[in-house]
């Protein structure tokens, strides 16, 4: 596994997630359901219409953007597990800053171009900002950063809540909903007929990972980052302030988490809503990470895989009658053989385990 090639480790992870369905169906045999048909619902429900499609998409591209800001701060020694305050955060201050800003500038293409620009920009800092809290306490408090970001996860769901539900809720409205964003305010539906997935979206999506990686690999930014998460002694004894990279690195992941709320506010919202309803990318996004052994590049098969398995998942919940305990069952039996291989390959490539090539 060590010295698997990207070919040998694709076909690992077909052979993996075929094998995992195949288990799989055994238990839903035994459970009494159909196995036959619930294999053949996944699939479908992930990949067996347009509409299908442009949904597993949509749940990929959050996840790709998510799991990238997952991977810049683990890959560097740092455990960021605040990333869903920190889509939450992003997805907020996108939607005040459009609302704010519709009534001054032009309507039609200019002016929705021009929020969308302005949203992303305040999701980006919004997110970057209250990233850079837990990465303030590590580094000058010595406070646990898995501790901290957990805590501003739930920090940021209420305090949004409280924002959305007395400050910018309309008035007569039932649900604690932010006004519509004006009907100019949208990502092109190009390719798919889809009102909340734009082809758009995903490459903005696979923008980030080019960034995300080549930042970390070919700029002394990520270089300084990447060697603070192998070896901080060696980092430290080279010039670079431990202290101040642990900040700066979780505020990048933040920055990164926070444009996927302004995709999610943007692309599928289209107004901004209670927290607490929000699907959980950013926590659903460490296990993308963790399966592409927190590589950028990894993040896009990872997420497309996970996006599948989702949409797959929820397509059986609607035509099946099948205990959703029984398909995340089965959903995490694949995760599980896909991932298991790659922790081989992790633990032999740190360890020696692989030995020489020869």
């Amino acid at each position: 596994m060590v010295h698997a090639t990207a070919v040998e480790r694709l076909a690992i992870a077909v052979a993996s997630t075929l094998l995992a369905l195949a288990l799989g169906a055994v238990v839903v045999a035994a459970s009494g359901y159909d196995a036959v048909e619930f294999v053949s619902s996944l699939a479908y429900g992930a990949f067996g219409s347009k509409s299908n499609v442009a949904f597993t998409l949509r749940q990929s591209t959050m996840l790709i953007i998510a799991g990238v800001a997952v991977a810049v701060a683990f890959r560097a020694g740092v455990f960021n597990i605040g990333v869903q305050g920190q889509f939450v955060v992003g997805g907020f201050a996108t939607s005040v800053t459009i609302l704010f800003l519709a009534p001054y500038l032009p309507t039609g293409t200019v002016g929705g171009v021009l929020l969308i620009v302005f949203g992303t920009i305040a999701a980006i800092l919004a997110g970057g900002a209250y990233a850079a809290l837990p990465g303030l306490m590590k580094a000058y408090a010595d406070a646990n950063e898995v501790i901290t970001t957990i805590m501003l996860n739930f920090i940021a769901s209420g305090v949004v809540f409280y924002l959305v539900d007395s400050q910018l809720r309309p008035s007569g409205a039932a649900a604690p909903n932010t006004e519509q964003f004006p009907d100019y305010v949208e990502l092109p539906s190009l390719v798919f007929d889809s009102s909340s997935f734009s082809v758009v979206g995903l490459g903005v999506a696979l923008a980030t990972v080019i960034v995300v990686a080549v930042v970390m690999s070919r700029t002394r930014f990520g270089y300084d980052l990447v060697t603070s998460g192998y070896q901080e002694s060696a980092a430290a004894y080279s010039g670079v302030d431990p202290k101040r990279t642990v900040v700066t690195t979780m505020t990048f992941s933040g920055m990164v988490a926070g444009l996927t709320g302004a995709m999610f506010a943007i692309m599928i919202l289209g107004y901004y809503s209670d927290p607490a309803t929000f699907p959980r990318f950013g926590f659903d996004a460490i296990a993308v990470s963790l399966l592409a052994a927190n590589n950028p590049l990894g993040v896009v098969p990872a997420g497309i895989l996970f996006g599948g398995l989702d949409a797959g998942g929820q397509y059986i919940g609607f035509t099946l009658d099948v205990p959703s305990e029984l398909v995340d069952g089965v959903v995490g039996l694949v995760v599980l053989f896909v991932a298991t291989p790659e922790l081989f390959r992790m633990a032999g490539r740190r360890t020696g385990l692989g030995g020489d090539r020869k």
